[in-house]
């Protein structure tokens, strides 16, 4: 999520009302060719820009991509049956660079590289002219990433590329870049392996990477400067983000770099997920979009303001056709050019429905493992009707979307906004049922009473599919963060047993599990909760924690193992879900923090006959009752055995230590 506001500034038109500007833009031609805004082809160099109102259109050529003055001017000509203004030239003109400019209100607009660049120069002002079939790196035709077969099968890892890299301790030499994931062999001083070797041996599916396109807060020209941002203000949609490149002078390189580092991933076994941000622009008037076509790729209130559920000045408009052609192509064209094997889609909510059922139906058709899910929610208020947005209550609406569970993450650990606010891993009591919820991820349950849910009061999800379980991610203070301000004065030993639990719940939860980097080895940020521009002293992962915290990544792996192992915990429908996981009668008002489960009937094909869940969120030991059998032990008192090695229980009264999870298994 975008947590820096730019100011509102006026549409460059005055219109009267809101449906005076729905009037006028459901006007306009679309045009969905593949030939926006650039073609090369036997006959030369063509270019087409969308811009139906524009009074005229020119496009200039460079042969720098950040100094100098344009060599040429071409006047474009309209086609008005489409809205789009063309120009050709015989020449293939590779290596050099061009801009638009529209006259609008009888004025030039600032040059833009246009919406659909596809390579830019240093900064992105101007696009490049580059031949993508030279970007590919070597065995690229055969790359693929992991086949998926449902989307509980998925176990998510989120990072950012500088996190990963920048401290001394990662051992990796293309520090911040792309090319960090490339490396095999890095370790920390102590032997603990680093990078992508971490991530093979904790064993996730997917890295979720923050935003990857070119976006607008660093400096390209200025790299030494060290500045650092999450990157949720775009600039340029469709190429790769200068910054995390050797070198952002060459278009070629960041593309190149990026498509390896996807195929280092995929040869790993590991998907790559991109976080997309088309729900805002990181300029307003200033934007690609706008200095294109004004005043249609966003949305404005009735006044002419920008409209600003992004909570970062502007809003778009997926709800118009070009726009959405626009969601739609962008994505098909990360899935085909850079085998991107997912999308997160940031403020999902501010997209209406029907894009996103188009945007996962099409990526489907390319991929059928593409996963596709996002933030169900807005930073603030839409002209967008409620019953069309992406919200998480609009889920079930959609086809292959899944949505973040606000409920598990703020019941489990405490509320987000409240540093010191305790959830049931940290002895909240009352968030029982809220936790149930993420458990069952929102499906209908005979045993869940969704009136007692703090942030959802009905089930609304159809499918476990549809939800993605976590307790942190990039936004808010990380799981360390939270534990060290809400059990201050406690010892750190129930920091991490608290912090094992919680992931626990996550990972054993039905749905996709999530987890943010560095949580593994106990990382921290410092106590800084929003820091999408702090420097790397803050958000940098140190890496050292992984000999310190050995024991937590042990059992972090533990539980990814356990997962991956045994389907009872990747059920795939509701139906399932109701039928064989039921909960354990225990009343919460005289046995707060308490929650025991049991997965029957062999769930969904699991060689486990029966699989009996406990948590204990209390700072005391509490006791439940389990039927009398021969169990295995596979997760007691901190530690973890995904095969059940831990020992045998025959059942009876069994005792969970503090801030603790037991699971049992019977063959």
């Amino acid at each position: 999520m975008c947590l820096f506001v730019s100011a509102l500034l006026s549409l460059p038109m005055a219109i009267d009302a809101q449906s005076s500007y729905d009037a006028l833009f459901l006007s306009y031609p679309v045009y969905n060719g593949d030939d926006l805004e650039l073609k090369v082809d036997a006959t030369g160099t063509h270019f087409r820009l969308w811009s139906p109102k524009a009074q005229d259109v020119r496009v200039n050529l460079y042969d720098n991509g950040h100094t100098g003055t344009a060599y040429k001017t071409l006047p474009m000509k309209l086609d008005a049956a489409n809205g789009t203004w063309t120009a050709s030239v015989p020449e293939k003109l590779y290596g050099k660079f061009y801009t638009f400019q529209i006259k609008w209100d009888g004025k030039w607009k600032d040059e833009t590289p246009g919406v659909w660049a596809k390579a830019v120069g240093v900064n992105g002002m101007r696009a490049a002219i580059v031949n993508l079939a030279e970007t590919d790196p070597e065995g690229w035709q055969n790359d693929k990433g992991p086949k998926t077969d449902n989307f509980s099968d998925v176990i998510l890892y989120e990072m950012h590329h500088r996190d990963m890299s920048m401290h001394s301790s990662s051992g990796i030499a293309n520090k911040g870049k792309f090319l960090a994931m490339t490396e095999p062999g890095t370790t920390t001083p102590e032997g603990e392996k680093t990078g992508i070797d971490h991530l093979k041996e904790l064993g996730v599916t997917h890295v979720h990477i923050l935003p990857s396109y070119d976006y607008n807060s660093v400096d390209e020209t200025n790299l030494q400067k060290n500045t650092y941002n999450w990157g949720y203000d775009p600039q340029n949609y469709n190429v790769p983000e200068g910054s995390y490149s050797t070198n952002p002078s060459d278009p070629e390189t960041r593309i190149r770099e990026m498509k390896q580092m996807v195929k280092a991933l995929h040869d790993a076994g590991i998907g790559v997920v991109m976080d997309v941000v088309y729900n805002h622009t990181a300029q307003n008037d200033e934007s690609n979009f706008e200095l294109t076509a004004p005043g249609y790729y966003h949305r404005h209130w009735d006044d002419g303001r920008y409209s600003d559920a992004s909570g970062c000045g502007n809003e778009t408009a997926s709800d118009r056709q070009q726009m959405r052609d626009y969601i739609l192509n962008s994505t098909k064209y990360w899935a085909k050019e850079f085998h991107i094997d997912g999308f997160r889609f940031d403020l999902m909510a501010i997209h209406d429905t029907e894009t996103m059922d188009s945007v996962a139906a099409e990526l489907k058709k390319i991929n059928p493992s593409i996963f596709v899910y996002g933030e169900g929610w807005t930073a603030g208020d839409s002209p967008l009707a409620k019953e069309r947005r992406a919200l998480k209550e609009n889920v079930s609406k959609m086809k292959d979307i899944a949505v973040f569970s606000d409920d598990l993450r703020d019941a489990v650990k405490g509320h987000y906004t409240d540093a010191s606010d305790r959830g049931f891993a940290t002895g909240k009591p009352g968030l029982e049922e809220t936790v149930k919820i993420g458990i069952v991820a929102a499906t209908p349950h005979p045993q869940v009473d969704y009136s007692k849910g703090n942030n959802s009061k009905f089930p609304y999800a159809k499918s476990p599919e549809m939800i993605v379980n976590y307790v942190s991610c990039h936004d808010d203070l990380t799981l360390t963060d939270k534990l060290r301000k809400s059990m201050a004065g406690e010892p750190e030993k129930n920091m991490l047993d608290a912090a094992k639990l919680a992931q626990t719940i996550v990972f054993t939860s039905q749905g996709t599990p999530f987890m943010f980097a560095g949580e593994e080895v106990f990382r921290d940020k410092k106590g800084v909760h929003n820091s999408y521009k702090s420097p790397d002293s803050i958000n940098a992962i140190d890496w050292s924690n992984k000999h310190k915290y050995r024991d937590q990544f042990d059992y972090y792996k533990g539980l990814v193992a356990l997962r991956k192992a045994h389907p009872a915990f990747r059920m795939t429908s509701a139906a399932d879900i109701a039928k064989n996981l039921v909960f354990d009668r225990i009343d919460s008002s005289k046995t707060p923090n308490l929650i025991s489960y049991s997965l029957k009937n062999h769930a969904n094909g699991d060689k486990w006959e029966e699989i009996k869940v406990a948590f204990n969120g209390a700072s005391k030991p509490q006791t439940i009752r389990i039927r009398k059998g021969n169990w295995k032990i596979v997760a007691m008192d901190g530690k973890i055995s995904p095969e059940g090695d831990l020992g045998v229980s025959s059942g009876g009264t069994i005792t969970l230590a503090p801030y603790s999870a037991l699971i049992l298994a019977k063959e």
